[in-house]
């Protein structure tokens, strides 16, 4: 990865079976509205591995859900490199708030949500 490379690569999206229930059984987790965070460590050299989710319980409408699953991938895409930790790690973003939120309020707290994670 290039010092500049503003990718969201396939091997950066967190999908399968085995990958998603290890997250959600065996993670960590916190709260940093309007974020759940789940995250576990990998000790394998790859890439920090991301998976986002909106409930369909709250956001009924699809392409609301996709909307708002486009804002969260595109700051975290544009701020990765400000990802801080040696570890390789997968997380987990499920979206809490009942409303839509603006791109720069969910920028603005994914990277604060970003600073926990200097301590794992």
């Amino acid at each position: 990865m290039g010092p500049k490379t503003f990718t969201f690569s396939r091997e950066e999206r967190l999908s399968g079976r085995k990958g998603v229930s290890e997250l959600f059984s065996e993670g960590k987790s916190f709260v940093h509205f309007p974020f759940k965070i789940l995250y576990v460590t990998r000790p394998e050299n790859t890439k920090n591995r991301l998976l986002v989710t909106v409930p369909k319980r709250v956001f009924h409408k699809a392409n609301v859900r996709n909307k708002i699953k486009r804002r969260i991938r595109e700051a975290y895409r544009l701020n990765k490199s400000l990802f801080p930790g040696e570890k390789i790690i997968d997380v987990g973003l499920i979206y809490i708030s009942k409303e839509v939120l603006t791109y720069s309020f969910i920028e603005k707290k994914l990277l604060e949500a970003f600073q926990r994670f200097k301590s794992v």
